[in-house]
Order: C-alpha cells, then structure tokens, then sequence
C-alpha cells in the first residue's frame, strides 16, 4: 500500500505495478512483448497515423482547444524566415529560416496521459474527498496568471506550473518507455459505417469474434470508426453537426465493455474518433463521472488513451489482407509536465 492512500477504487489496480509506479499498463510493454510485435511485420509496409496537427480546424469540435500557430523567430527585431546572415555583419551566404509553434497538445492526433483526467475521491479515508489522480497521486496544476480568463483566450496567457501529479504522471514520462508493441485493430466503421453509433460490450465482441480477432495482455487496441478519415476530407472547415453526430463512440456506462478493457490485460486503447468514448457519457446522472471510460481507464487501471488517430488507411490495408495485428510504434512529445501530446504513430506490417 501507498502512503498516499489507504484506499484505493473500486476497480482499480493502484499499487499493482508498485507503491509509486507512474506508467500504469505500458508495465506490460515489455522486451518480449516488443519482441512478439516486431513478428508481425511481414511486408515492411508502414502507415503514418496522424492526421495533419491542424486538422479538425476550428474549435467546434472542442471550444477551448485551437489550431496550431506556426511564426518565426525574432533576431534582431526581424523574423528569421529567409533571413540572411550576411545582414549581420560577416559576409557569408547563408539563408535562415527558424519557427515557433503555438500548440494546444490535444488538439489533433494525441495521446492523453494519466494526468489528463482526475477524480474527487478520498483516498486516505478522512470522508473528505480530494483531488486524485492514478495510483493516489494528489493535485495536478496550479495556475497561475490574469484574473480574468477573457484576458487569456487561445493565447495561452495563463501559465500552467505543474504540481505533483502531473510531474509523476504526465506525458514526459510517458515518451521514455517509447511506446512501442503489438497493436490489434477493431474495425467498427466496416460494420456501422458513418452512421453515429453507441457501441456497447455485445457489439465489441460481435466483431472480434466474426473477424477472428485475438487480444492477449499488453496488446495495444485501435478502435476505427472513420471519423479522423471524415476530417480529412472536410479539408480544415469541419461542420459542427457532423463532428458531434456522426460515427461510432464507446458506450462509457456498460460495465461489461469496462470489464472487458480491464481482464483484456491491453496496455493502450486508441480510437480515431473525438474522445474514444460518447462524451458526455450517455444518461448522465448528477453522482457519476461524465466520462466514465476515461475514470476507468486514466484514473483506475492507468491505461493511455489515444484520440483522433487516422486509422482509416491502415485498417482498411489490414481488412484486405484479412489481418488486424500489426507493430506499433506511438511516442508523445518528451514534454515535462504536460497532461496530453501530439503524436505521430506509425503502423508497421
């Protein structure tokens, strides 16, 4: 047991990987199991799984997340974008070009890390519920910044300093471990289409037991549902309706598809869709979570969730060649402190 709590959810495996483990079920990436997933490359063909970083486009999806912001750097009061050194002084012919990036890390294809979502809950048994992340880790993230949230809007005024539990459990610890194993796909777009959907436990294993799929512990599972391949082609001006009512989501209230993530033994789940999820949860009633798959997952089990991954063209490679496992390889941003991270997957088969 943890000295950070003397209780632990129900459900949950705090403690399992350790009294301080910060990495949760990417424990079960291990060198045998990297090993397993390098057998799965048979073509050396490899998939790119991440959308361009500013797509969807907009907010609609997500009010408080905006596209990336690409700028040059500043040298002597010009911007460094063919910028010529011999304007310096030394006469030499070289040409410079140097930017900056203004990014909102769970805007497009990303991972979320454990510290992304906590949950009120009295751990050390005091009948006071607190702030808790994965395995009891306190806090998150002090703020500190303008009083008025208006004055900070997408410029990121507010600055961010990062307190225990996003130390121990955020995305700059998840890059170290490389991410890297045997991924399994889920097709759910070849059974529902585009049409949106709320997918529970039966459905789930209708699938894999007409496709023939096998997940074995540490396996990384992709769920596709066509929706970052519907982003593409709305070519950075998505329509509002569409990205709330289209595609397929998990349903976060059916206990037997949590159960199923937790005797699966996965180490990941991703899906190419919004929130993995139907968020807000599905009859959301005022004493539960409003997304009960993230708390199972990011909160109890320490399972990373990966959002708005293009799974489309992989998927649709695997159906043809009547596959669904194949090498993944998905490091984030080693970004200290951060609670989520662009990535950029690549499938190998």
């Amino acid at each position: 047991m943890s000295e950070r709590w003397i209780r632990r959810p129900e459900g949950s495996n705090w403690g399992d990987f350790g009294p301080d483990d910060q990495l949760g079920r990417l424990n079960l990436l291990t060198p045998a199991r990297v090993m397993a997933a390098m057998r799965e490359v048979r073509e050396g063909k490899t998939f790119c799984l991440s959308l361009p970083l500013e797509y969807p486009g907009g907010n609609a999806l997500s009010p408080s997340r905006f596209p990336p912001v690409l700028r040059p750097t500043v040298r002597n009061g010009r911007p460094r974008m063919n910028y010529r050194s011999a304007d310096d002084g030394p006469r030499v012919p070289d040409i410079i070009c140097d930017d900056a990036v203004v990014l909102h890390t769970q805007y497009s294809t990303h991972w979320d890390a454990l510290s992304h979502v906590g949950f009120m809950f009295d751990a050390d048994g005091d009948g006071i519920p607190e702030p808790r992340y994965y395995n009891g880790f306190r806090g998150g993230i002090d703020i500190v910044g303008p009083s008025d949230a208006a004055d900070a809007g997408a410029s990121g005024v507010f600055e961010a300093k990062s307190t225990s539990a996003a130390h121990a459990l955020g995305i700059g610890n998840m890059a170290p471990t490389c991410v890297q194993g045997r991924g399994v796909m889920i097709d759910i777009h070849d059974r529902v289409g585009r049409e949106r959907a709320v997918i529970r436990y039966d459905d789930v294993m209708r699938i894999i037991e007409e496709d023939g799929i096998t997940i074995e512990e540490g396996d990384m599972v992709c769920l596709h549902t066509g929706f970052a391949d519907m982003i593409l082609e709305m070519g950075g001006t998505p329509d509002p309706h569409l990205l709330h009512n289209a595609c397929a989501v998990l349903d976060g209230r059916d206990q037997r598809l949590l159960d199923w993530i937790t005797d699966t033994g996965l180490s990941v789940l991703i899906a190419d869709n919004f929130a993995v999820e139907s968020f807000p949860a599905v009859e959301q009633p005022e004493c539960c979570a409003a997304a009960p798959l993230h708390e199972h997952c990011l909160f109890k089990l320490g399972i990373h969730i990966g959002e708005l991954w293009h799974l489309t063209p992989l998927a649709a490679w695997l159906r043809a060649n009547r596959r669904h496992r194949f090498l993944l390889t998905a490091p984030p941003l080693r970004l200290t402190g951060a609670v989520g991270s662009p990535t950029t997957p690549v499938a190998t088969v």
